[in-house]
């Protein structure tokens, strides 16, 4: 199976920079499933239904959020009715929305997608090791599942690096978001899964983790209140990760960066 899952979308700029690239992509890779990072598309700051159909109309198969996931508020009223719309997994019993889903491909291949949210100085939501071994019980590579892909969201690489080594050989991929920083650990871990500490981020790289820089560099340099934050509106670039797995185990074969537009780095898997 062919897989790309694409790093938090910023703004307008990174919205952009999906819609324009993922066709592309998609052909060009010959993509079977396409995951999106979403929980800042929407001028910084979560995510609208409106969001969600333009991404779905380029090809994003499944989206996942964030800490950001609740900041545009109509978005509560419309995840129960949107199933490849994810919230973090480990939020308490009677959040709305889910924090998994399965995903049936056209050829009859079942995809599962875990989304947990680390806790290191992130909201004190449930454990999200636990919370993703429960997701697991009902799910094995092969058996039931053709692949099983984990975004999990957080700022500690620590964290997710160590949950990503829980699940070695267990699940496809783990890939970390939030940081809005890419890093450059991609690999295949000894027992065959996928994993990327973070994806970075798709947005303007000219910028404070994808904001305009004057109001978020202030924050740090005077103790005075500064305006909200704004994104920043230059190029963006798009990054993700391509992950290739065998159809006998379910295991990963390959991962690469994706690096398209923008000022980072170009890199396009060959």
């Amino acid at each position: 199976m062919k897989i790309l899952i694409v790093g938090d979308v910023v703004g307008k700029s990174g919205r952009q920079a999906l819609l324009s690239n993922l066709p592309y992509l998609r052909d060009q890779l010959k993509l079977d499933f396409v995951v999106v990072n979403g929980e800042n598309a929407a001028h910084g700051f979560g995510i609208t239904d409106k969001i969600c159909t333009s991404f779905y109309e380029v090809g994003v198969d499944v989206i996942t959020t964030g800490n950001h996931v609740w900041d545009q508020r109509e978005i509560m009223n419309y995840i129960d009715g949107d199933g490849r719309l994810l919230r973090p997994l480990n939020y308490p019993d009677g959040t709305p929305g889910k924090g998994t889903g399965t995903y049936k491909l056209d050829d009859g291949r079942k995809v599962l997608v875990i989304h947990p949210m680390c806790r290191l100085f992130m909201d004190p939501l449930d454990d999200p090791f636990a919370c993703t071994e429960d997701a697991l019980k009902s799910f094995t590579l092969c058996d039931n599942v053709a692949a099983i892909l984990v975004d999990v969201h957080g700022e500690a690489s620590s964290e997710k690096q160590s949950l990503a080594h829980v699940l070695d050989g267990r699940v496809s991929a783990v890939v970390g978001t939030h940081t809005h920083v890419p890093t450059a650990d991609h690999q295949i871990l000894p027992g065959g899964t996928a994993f990327v500490t973070d994806l970075g981020m798709s947005g303007d790289y000219n910028s404070i983790i994808g904001m305009q820089k004057k109001n978020a560099s202030a924050r740090f340099t005077t103790k005075l209140p500064q305006g909200r934050l704004q994104p920043a509106d230059g190029e963006a670039t798009l990054c993700a990760a391509y992950i290739e797995t065998d159809d006998e185990s379910g295991l990963a074969t390959r991962i690469e960066p994706v690096m398209r537009g923008g000022c980072l780095r170009q890199y396009m898997p060959i």
